[in-house]
């Protein structure tokens, strides 16, 4: 059974696309701050983990990039496939660089240094990179944008390897476990891995059909088959109407 789609109006739209730009903007002032602070501290101390952290950094900065491009677009859905693809393959260069550098640290037994600057970043990453995230996801799922949505995953990932790096930091010190954070990040790498397939197919949930007219603040249900159930509870609205 097919229900009502409903989309924002156009003012409304025009409300979330600068709210996205925004977000996209703070996420890439952000990460050029924290790849500097991270990849400084990685080399004085020595630590290839946040020497990797600082290039997740850099590959986040490349998708928010994309979606600021997107965005600045008259028309944004025409580069909707485009910016999805680059999303994706940001993923992809994420789970690449955190998967060789955790392999290269169990190979030679090598953890990550004991670093005040890289756990202050770390914690300040854990702090900051929810709250960018569910923001973005939540205006993306009411305009019906899948590339705000897949950014926003981007984001959230970036606290994971937050609480990776920062885990791996504090256990190396306390209690000696140096391959606590190598072994972490290569489950990061592997959520990454999906989360691209998952953009380059364009099969990102919790998105809004943008077809339709109603008032603002609106939105339709997810699409059915349960692919939003992790999602629940970031809309500020119920569900206004059916599902496919």
């Amino acid at each position: 059974m097919t229900g009502l789609q409903i989309s924002p109006a156009p003012e409304r739209r025009a409300v979330l696309s600068r709210r996205i730009r925004f977000f996209a903007a703070a996420t890439i002032t952000y990460n050029v701050i924290e790849a500097a602070v991270a990849l400084w501290a990685g080399g004085v101390a020595g630590s290839a983990a946040l020497i990797g952290f600082g290039l997740d950094s850099v590959i986040e900065v490349a998708s928010a990039v994309a979606l600021s491009w997107q965005f600045a677009s008259k028309d944004p859905e025409r580069r909707e496939h485009l910016t999805l693809r680059i999303i994706a393959l940001s993923f992809f260069a994420l789970a690449a660089f955190v998967s060789a550098e955790a392999v290269r640290s169990l190979a030679l037994g090598e953890g990550a240094e004991h670093s005040v600057p890289g756990i202050v970043i770390a914690a300040l990453s854990l702090a900051i990179m929810p709250v960018l995230s569910w923001l973005q996801r939540r205006a993306g799922r009411e305009l019906g944008s899948k590339t705000a949505v897949a950014d926003s995953k981007q984001t959230l990932l970036c606290t994971y390897l937050s609480a990776v790096l920062l885990a791996g930091l504090l256990l190396n010190a306390t209690v000696g476990w140096w391959w606590a954070d190598a072994a972490a990040a290569l489950v990061i790498a592997a959520i990454a891995v999906r989360e691209g397939v998952e953009a380059w197919r364009g099969d990102v949930c919790c998105t809004v059909p943008a077809r339709g007219g109603t008032g603002a603040g609106q939105e339709s249900s997810p699409a059915a088959g349960g692919c939003c159930a992790g999602c629940e509870g970031t809309a500020d609205v119920p569900p206004a109407g059916s599902g496919h």
